[in-house]
């Protein structure tokens, strides 16, 4: 029993590993809703559709992830503006934020990939009191606007591996069961308190 744990545990570890090194190749968008009304998550999507364009330029000119990171840091101002004139043009009145930081995410399924859950570095806008639902996806390497045939296309050119590809498709042998082993990670680490 105390070996099937620990086998469990060092594997767990091992996964939760890959999607830490993973997560270090990719900056996720997250915007988030002043509110759970009607109009405020019409809103949001609104402010989503300006930044992912936005961030989408931006990147293009990014080879690798530090180049993607600077660029964003040195655009936050700039963000917040176009995010704000939107905003105003809707006819709201919300302060908005653009921060670059680590942020936790829960396992998310896309078209065509799925990433497991953990830490990564996440391009966050905040719309007024930021209390609503959210929505998110992969700003860099550019996957939010990438068709699940371009995938691994668009990843490797980024920096990715093969293996970086396969672990978030579906097309890696215990794909579901790794997921499941960094969730169980994860829970244990925030138990412990990382």
């Amino acid at each position: 029993m105390l070996l099937a744990l620990a086998t469990v545990l060092l594997w767990g570890a091992w996964t939760a590993h890959s999607q830490d090194a993973l997560a270090r190749k990719m900056i996720r968008l997250h915007v988030i809703a002043n509110s759970d009304s009607e109009q405020d998550q019409v809103l949001k999507l609104q402010v989503r559709d300006i930044i992912l364009d936005q961030a989408t330029a931006i990147l293009e000119e990014a080879d690798n992830m530090a180049q993607a990171v600077q660029k964003l840091e040195q655009s936050l101002p700039d963000m917040e503006s176009i995010a704000a004139k939107e905003i105003n043009d809707r006819g709201y009145h919300y302060p908005v934020t653009a921060r670059l930081e680590e942020t936790e995410f829960p396992t998310k399924e896309y078209d065509g990939f799925r990433l497991p859950s953990g830490e990564y570095l996440a391009l966050r806008i905040v719309i007024g009191e930021g209390a609503g639902k959210n929505w998110w996806c992969v700003v860099f390497p550019p996957l939010c606007t990438t068709a699940a045939t371009d995938l691994g296309e668009t990843a490797m050119a980024a920096g990715w591996n093969e293996k970086d590809v396969s672990f978030i498709t579906e097309e890696d042998e215990g794909y579901v069961l790794k997921f499941r082993a960094v969730e169980l990670w994860e829970n244990l680490r925030q138990r412990l308190g990382k």
